[in-house]
């Protein structure tokens, strides 16, 4: 394969240091970053699961999780034309087009897309920031990733129980502040919290991200984890975040 022929112009190659993945990105638009990489770690996919990923951006969710499970099969989606674009040549530059499916499609069409109560996990990052809250960015894919203007935090969680099995999991990273937000947006979509890890960048700082797996059909009753503890005082990754990122 001629993977230059893949690439257009403004976009890098980069790779994902997980058995030779790379993904496409653009240095002006929106990139993946730690946030999804924490995710694709907490999820815990296991082997021969079907995954739907909610508003897949680069793809970089089920790149970096085919490669933590033999069988896996992705459906991910992706609104915005151009990144889902950049999405699907990312899987063909892997030659993973037999196991992730990238759909250029509102995650509220997705059970209409590939069925109702199909796949055992659900992961997501949804947009950050409530419609009218907070700055938004003058770049029009960063926009629209960080901001639930359109699809809200409800409507998000529901597309995702439409498309999850009874039993399956949903697996979501979000601002820590809007916990509680989010709690209440999975509870109605019939998913129940069942298992959560803060994240904060120092041992005294405060939690700027949370990690949530839910239910489907669960019954209450919460597993609070360990927090998870990004940088050391020296600045640098602690040994959880290097072997992470694959780095020992």
């Amino acid at each position: 394969m001629d993977v230059t022929a893949l690439i257009r112009p403004g976009e890098r190659l980069d790779d994902l240091q997980r058995g030779g993945l790379r993904i496409l990105q653009r240095p002006d638009g929106f990139r993946f970053g730690t946030d999804a990489v924490l995710l694709a770690d907490f999820a815990g996919v296991k082997k021969g699961e079907r995954v739907a990923d909610m508003g897949t951006g680069t793809g970089v969710l089920p790149l970096l999780l085919s490669a933590r499970a033999e069988g896996t099969t992705f459906d991910a989606f992706e609104l915005q034309p151009q990144v889902a674009d950049m999405a699907a040549r990312s899987v063909a530059i892997n030659g993973l087009e037999r196991r992730i499916r990238v759909h250029q499609a509102d995650c509220r069409e997705a059970a209409g897309r590939i069925g109702h109560e199909c796949c055992q996990l659900v992961v997501t990052n949804p947009p950050y920031t409530k419609g009218g809250a907070g700055l938004v960015s003058p770049e029009e894919t960063r926009a629209l990733s960080r901001s639930d203007s359109d699809c809200t935090l409800e409507e998000w969680m529901a597309a995702c129980g439409r498309v999850l099995q009874n039993g399956g999991r949903l697996c979501c990273v979000f601002p820590a502040p809007r916990f509680l937000e989010l709690c209440d947006a999975m509870r109605a979509a019939r998913v129940e919290p069942k298992r959560v890890r803060f994240v904060v960048a120092r041992e005294t700082s405060s939690p700027k991200l949370v990690l949530v797996e839910g239910l489907k059909g669960g019954r209450p009753g919460l597993h609070v984890l360990p927090m998870l503890i990004t940088h050391d005082a020296q600045g640098g990754f602690t040994a959880e975040m290097r072997r992470i990122y694959g780095e020992e």
